[in-house]
């Protein structure tokens, strides 16, 4: 495999923005796995995909982040999970057309590994069975994201790489006094080392806080591997109001952000939680004044 290499070629790669919020925007219910809609409305999955690429993503994900069988066994959708995540890149696969890569979105399970809850075997078995689905539907990546425990990564990793194709492996820093450890305690320079030594093509952050916090950690994982980097930042952290988090970060104060991220050795930029189609287009306009 080539890697990432010809995707990055040219400078940095604007990615796509938020999915499930948007999901939520087009009717989605609180509670309800996204995943699913691939099989039941992916008319809507398919908007989102294919308003991502107008606004300028050169990569979408898939609507596939939780369809493991393991997270998919809450809502009684375990069996379904291979014609879900097949679903999930042909759903992206059209939008994308001839004018955008797909990167296919693997989560987290939700499942601890310290504590008992499942074991490395079934963690194994769960990645391989998703990671496998989306690469035989013709997937162009892997993306494993918002991982908070290396050791899940890790694993992670190792079902993905077994497809062959390039995977890129990016974890929340949420906590701490700096807001730059993982839910599990992991260092940006942590991630980025442990990941560039079991075999990822690009490391990366995301979710967790608004681009402000990214430039920082960038550099920190930039300085730590020599892989190229993935930053999907979050629009602002959310209010809740009626029950919901409301992102407050408008498009343009945004993408103010891409040269600090491009001077901080950034590869893939993109939206995470809260952001939208216009934050893509203002990320591109950054991109051409850079």
């Amino acid at each position: 495999m080539a890697g990432l290499a010809d995707w990055t070629a040219r400078g940095i790669v604007i990615t796509d923005g938020a999915w499930g919020t948007r999901l939520q925007e087009l009717g989605l219910p609180p509670g309800e796995i996204p995943d699913s809609w691939n099989l039941t409305w992916p008319d809507r999955v398919e908007q989102v995909a294919r308003e991502y690429v107008e606004a300028g993503s050169e990569v979408i994900l898939t609507n596939t982040f939780r369809a493991n069988r393991i997270t998919l066994a809450s809502a009684g959708l375990a069996g379904e999970a291979r014609r879900i995540n097949a679903a999930g890149v042909a759903i992206s696969r059209r939008a994308a057309a001839d004018r955008a890569r797909v990167a296919a979105s693997i989560g987290p399970t939700g499942k601890m590994l310290m504590t008992g809850e499942v074991s490395a075997e079934e963690l194994h078995s769960a990645f391989a069975e998703q990671a496998e689905a989306l690469a035989e539907a013709g997937a162009d990546a892997l993306l494993i994201e918002t991982m908070s425990d290396l050791e899940e990564a890790r694993i992670a990793l190792r079902a993905a790489r077994a497809t062959g194709l390039p995977v890129i492996v990016s974890f929340a820093f949420d906590t701490g006094k700096n807001r730059d450890r993982t839910m599990m305690g992991v260092t940006p320079e942590q991630a980025a080392a442990e990941m560039q030594a079991a075999g990822a093509d690009a490391a990366g952050a995301n979710c967790g806080a608004g681009i402000e916090r990214f430039p920082a950690l960038c550099a920190r994982m930039r300085h730590a591997c020599s892989l190229p980097i993935w930053i999907k930042a979050n629009a602002g952290l959310p209010e809740w109001r009626d029950g919901r988090a409301v992102y407050t970060a408008e498009p343009e104060a945004f993408a103010a952000h891409l040269a600090a991220l491009a001077e901080a050795g950034a590869s893939f930029v993109g939206g995470c939680c809260g952001t939208s189609p216009a934050f893509i287009r203002a990320l591109a306009a950054a991109r051409e004044a850079l």
